[in-house]
């Protein structure tokens, strides 16, 4: 009974084969990517879109409850990262001011 053994390939061989390899598997992402964006794209221009209503442009007044809503809303969040970083409840956090630093 004769064994033959295996003959081991070039380098060359097995370096090109494996970098064809992930250059061939790359360029299909690449164009299974631009595919799905032109399928998306088509079906987006497919579907009906509401029309938005026109925005009434807002008083004084309004804005500047708005933004005193988001100072809070700020004020609210920032409280609570602290508390839990410091694992004491909001309700021991007292916050004294706020200063933008960038």
């Amino acid at each position: 009974m004769t064994v033959l053994a295996a003959s081991n390939p070039p380098a060359g061989l097995v370096i090109g084969m494996g970098l064809g390899t992930v250059f061939v598997g790359l360029i299909c992402i690449i164009a299974i990517c631009y595919i799905m964006g032109a399928v998306i794209k088509a079906l987006e221009n497919r579907r009906p879109t509401a029309q938005a209503p026109a925005e009434k442009p807002q008083s004084e007044s309004a804005s500047d409850s708005a933004a005193e809503a988001d100072k809070g809303e700020l004020i609210a969040a920032i409280s609570a990262v602290i508390a839990e970083e410091l694992g004491e409840s909001v309700e021991a956090i007292r916050i004294k001011s706020i200063r933008r630093i960038s």
